[in-house]
């Protein structure tokens, strides 16, 4: 059975800093590039962050380049993003994505799997 289970959401201020963890299970990991997403109220999902499945590369929307940070752990099947400066815009339910032998792609269409999505709130 495919998981993918992100973590690390939560309520903060404008500034602050968190990090999402997403764990994968039922997978072969290392053969899936892994994307960030995220959706907020009335708005459609949009693309945050993605990191090829060797990991040798990564894509990342303008809106967190700077501030966003994805690394993968093979060992721990698991994907981070790290967002720092976060604004109230960032608000959003952020969701973690898996696309088999990808190479990073900021298009919904490409991936496969998805988690639940975790909840990330700024307040100003």
């Amino acid at each position: 059975q495919v998981q993918l289970v992100e973590s690390g959401g939560g309520l903060v201020q404008a500034g602050d800093s968190l990090k999402l963890s997403c764990a994968l299970s039922g997978l072969a990991f290392r053969r899936y590039a892994m994307g960030w997403f995220r959706q907020a109220p009335g708005k459609d999902r949009e693309f945050v962050a993605a990191i090829s499945w060797s990991g040798d590369s990564t894509n990342y929307a303008d809106s967190g380049k700077g501030r966003f940070t994805i690394s993968r752990d093979n060992a721990k099947k698991t994907v981070y993003l790290q967002m720092n400066s976060l604004q109230p815009e960032d608000t959003a339910v952020y969701y973690c994505a898996a696309d088999l032998m990808g190479g990073g792609s900021s298009s919904r269409e490409s991936y496969n799997h998805w988690g639940q999505g975790t909840q990330v709130t700024v307040s100003s």
